[in-house]
């Protein structure tokens, strides 16, 4: 039965999680793990949450979050994490939108009111405090309001099922309202074999997990499939690039997965002498630019694997393969263990080369939205492939190529501009760390083209020599017709540049202004 339950593979006395607290890390084997999860769903059960419960969890990268998410599918719940960082309104969205049984919040919120606590209470969801117990050694679960849970009794202890659902996140909602993503054990399952596959994952592996596990990238790459490999991971709260090089070399990973924000940071950053073997770089969740995928593979002697992925899918679709095979920056490889076509508006498959949108068939892709008929009515192609949004074509080897969000696609004047294109032009210039174009209004074309830069440390550069340097590199069509500069991009909690957010941020500046 292709559940999370059985595809926790470590052989038991194998080391599972180290939790790098000071001044004692914590280290648990498998067998810890499936006790204390095993443990931690029959305290759930025992308040009440059952098959279909929405469990929310608003806590930091955790051991208690590793549990509580895997004790809540096992339990046949539907895990929800959030963001601990949300404010008030933000997690009253999202506790009412999927009707959370309970949220598990930090130790000290409910008597501190925190804005998950006082969300939790206007909708009536039972609260509870989630930690490392240190005197009884086990993960709490403590009840501080049962909710709507008082008074319904202790359920069975329960077997998940594969076309459970396990897990519901949101989607970034860059275009419109948040859509919720259900997604079932057996889509889970088949993303952790296709990782595991990709990446030739071992119980000899260990991760540093850097990125949030609110988030399906953490989730899935960086937590269930090391889990499914039978490897093991590190988990810091959060990312933090004084730390990183050092519990990596003191814990002996051997790779990581970042959004490219982090593999920016990082080459900022001191490298450490000697640098440890990194067996690969894993970069996913928004556009690695090849000026970055150079600069990353000199400094860290390691193979840079983009990858492509969507909540939809849970997580990943695409990736660049392992030596020896073919890795191409400004592509995102091949399909791993998904289908991947290219189709038309009307759900044809265009000619090798030719753009059109990126549309998905696997075992890893939702069934559809949940309670949103609208949506799920134009997500799917006539042949059942899911359309992810993003254009694109495949090179002359199959490599995808995107080219773009389709709804952020620059049209000026019939002409069709891909942004990702123009950002990897602009991140080439010897001034230039980071670049995102996109859309502004325009009286004579429709569309033009705005762009923010943020420029590295110490440089100077101004808007005409910058426009300058582009136009001998781009079609002329293409030239930005605005330059902001800024000194920190917009970005979500996971470090994914949503051009929207970008696009509106700028355009609110009375002008655009050079740094000179």
């Amino acid at each position: 039965m292709a559940t999370l339950q059985s595809s926790v593979n470590g052989a038991e006395s194998s080391v599972a999680v180290i939790i790098p607290s000071k001044p004692t890390p914590l280290t648990v084997t498998y067998k810890d793990l499936v006790a204390e999860c095993s443990s931690f769903q029959r305290k759930l059960a025992a308040i009440g949450i059952t098959n279909r419960s929405p469990v929310s969890i608003a806590t930091v990268n955790s051991y208690e979050f590793i549990v509580s998410f895997l004790a809540t599918s096992w339990q046949r719940g539907i895990a929800a994490p959030l963001n601990p960082a949300y404010k008030q309104d933000e997690f009253e969205f999202y506790i009412e939108d999927i009707k959370s049984a309970i949220v598990l919040v930090p130790k000290g919120a409910y008597q501190a009111s925190a804005a998950s606590v006082k969300a939790a209470r206007k909708f009536n969801a039972a609260v509870a405090e989630c930690y490392w117990d240190d005197i009884k050694k086990e993960v709490a679960l403590d009840v501080k309001d049962l909710g709507q849970l008082k008074g319904q009794g202790k359920e069975k202890v329960l077997q998940a099922q594969p076309d459970d659902v396990a897990l519901v996140l949101h989607t970034s909602g860059t275009t419109s309202r948040p859509k919720v993503v259900p997604l079932t054990h057996r889509n889970l399952t088949r993303t952790m074999k296709n990782i595991q596959a990709t990446y030739q994952l071992t119980a000899q592996d260990r991760t540093m997990l850097v990125m949030p596990l609110f988030h399906v990238h953490g989730l899935l790459c960086a937590l269930l499939a090391p889990l499914y490999s039978g490897g093991s991971m590190i988990v810091p709260t959060k990312f933090s690039a004084s730390d990183f090089w050092l519990d990596f070399i003191t814990y002996k990973a051997n790779w990581y997965t970042a959004v490219p924000t982090i593999h920016q940071i990082l080459l900022r950053n001191p490298t450490p002498n000697p640098l440890p073997e990194i067996r690969f770089i894993r970069s996913c969740s928004s556009p690695l630019s090849p000026a970055v995928f150079d600069q990353l593979e000199e400094k860290f002697k390691a193979p840079v694997l983009e990858a492509y992925a969507m909540t939809e899918a849970a997580h990943q679709m695409t990736s660049n393969p392992l030596p020896p095979a073919k890795r191409k920056p400004g592509t995102v490889g091949l399909g791993q263990g998904v289908e991947v076509k290219i189709l038309n508006d009307a759900g044809d498959e265009v000619a090798q080369g030719s753009e059109g949108e990126i549309c998905i068939l696997g075992e890893n892709v939702t069934k559809g939205y949940l309670n949103n008929p609208t949506a799920n009515a134009t997500a799917f192609a006539k042949n059942g492939f899911f359309r992810t949004g993003d254009q694109g074509k495949k090179d002359e080897d199959g490599y995808i190529i995107i080219t773009g969000r389709i709804k952020e696609l620059i049209n000026k004047g019939g002409e069709k501009i891909s942004p990702i294109e123009l950002d990897n032009v602009l991140t080439r210039h010897p001034s230039v760390s980071e670049a995102v174009s996109f859309a502004i209004p325009d009286d004579l074309y429709g569309q033009d083209i705005g762009v923010a830069v943020v420029l590295k440390s110490g440089a100077k550069l101004g808007r005409d020599e910058l426009k300058a340097w582009v136009n001998e590199r781009v079609a002329k069509f293409k030239v930005p017709k605005k330059i902001y500069f800024t000194d920190i991009m917009p970005k979500t909690a996971t470090g994914k540049i949503q051009r929207r957010i970008v696009a509106e941020t700028m355009q609110k500046q009375e002008a655009p202004k050079a740094k000179l």
